[in-house]
């Protein structure tokens, strides 16, 4: 079962978590700009290379609009090293191998996958205001055609 769900106004669980290059990346330390965090299940894999690659597409318009784009997996650094050489992913891909931060966000938990039922990772994603609140909260989201459905709803243009 999924850990309870964020919803919009609630505070955004704060975190610190290391990137593919060991760097300390602060939720907190962001404060004052937008965010978007988002879950993905494992670095290297078709959907999420996917995913990652549609933000890395998007990354421009999505800072020019004041986004920051976080991605969250339970890989390990060096795994999330290679994923970001390979795909040209210039954002930071932190990992929460202990799974704190995607518990503390309610991503892990049970899903459906290929008609069964299993515990894992949530794909979702979150944006989070400017004071560190959460402005939307997706879960269950699918890795092709998300980050252009979420740039329709926060407004920007195709």
């Amino acid at each position: 079962m999924a850990a309870s769900r964020l919803e919009p106004g609630d505070i955004a669980p704060d975190f610190t978590l290391v990137d593919q290059a060991g760097d300390e990346v602060a939720l907190a330390d962001l404060r004052g700009r937008k965010v978007i965090l988002y879950f993905y299940p494992e670095a290297s894999t078709p959907g999420c290379t996917k995913e990652a690659c549609d933000f890395r597409d998007s990354l421009g318009s999505l800072a020019a609009a004041g986004y920051a784009v976080l991605g969250v997996s339970r890989d390990q650094p060096a795994k999330n090293k290679r994923f970001a050489e390979e795909e040209h992913l210039t954002f930071p891909l932190l990992s929460d191998p202990d799974r704190a931060v995607h518990e503390a966000y309610g991503v892990w938990g049970e899903k459906s996958m290929y008609g069964k039922t299993v515990v894992g990772v949530i794909r979702s994603t979150f944006v989070i205001d400017e004071d560190g609140r959460i402005q939307l909260a997706q879960y269950n989201v699918r890795a092709t055609g998300h980050v252009a459905a979420l740039r329709k709803k926060l407004g920007l243009a195709a």
